[in-house]
């Protein structure tokens, strides 16, 4: 669909692109603004209008977070720990806007949020699961974790 052609067209555009070529590519009425740390590639879409230079310290920023929580994030911890990725980046953003921008004050919520998980969940209780419900099945497999429907946990009637 058109999501997807514009993934492609994207990809296809950035992919090949030498480091020394500017981060950024307008297409239409959107800018992609990207940055490259190693062989992970950090692409975000934004109005033509947007600074793109405000951007580029964002993505900054977002991977300085990842690097402080998976100390030195590669490839492998975006794949299997999704969940924490994305908790990241929505303690960072809301509604596309950056709200925090102390990556220690957002590891710390991050950490105090992974604490009251386990001290709410039972004993011999999987506690990744209950921060899956927001995954699809396909990434709850690829997690490792046994795909379930919401709320079966205390739906019991």
């Amino acid at each position: 669909s058109e999501k997807r052609r514009i993934l492609r067209d994207i990809s296809s555009d950035i992919l090949p692109r030498q480091p020394k070529m500017c981060n950024i590519i307008e297409k239409g009425e959107y800018k992609f603004v990207y940055r490259r740390y190693a062989s992970l590639y950090f692409i975000v879409g934004v109005p033509i209008h947007s600074n793109e230079l405000l951007v580029l310290e964002e993505i900054h920023l977002f991977v300085e977070a990842l690097d402080g929580y998976f100390n030195s994030v590669c490839e492998l911890d975006l794949v299997f720990s999704l969940h924490k990725s994305l908790s990241i980046l929505f303690e960072m953003f809301v509604g596309g806007m950056l709200t925090e921008t102390n990556k220690r004050e957002v590891l710390k919520n991050i950490i105090d949020a992974e604490g009251l998980v386990e001290e709410m969940s039972k004993a011999g209780e999987d506690v990744g699961a209950q921060l899956d419900d927001g995954l699809s099945y396909q990434e709850q497999f690829q997690l490792g974790r046994k795909p379930g429907r919401r709320g079966d946990r205390n739906n019991a009637r």
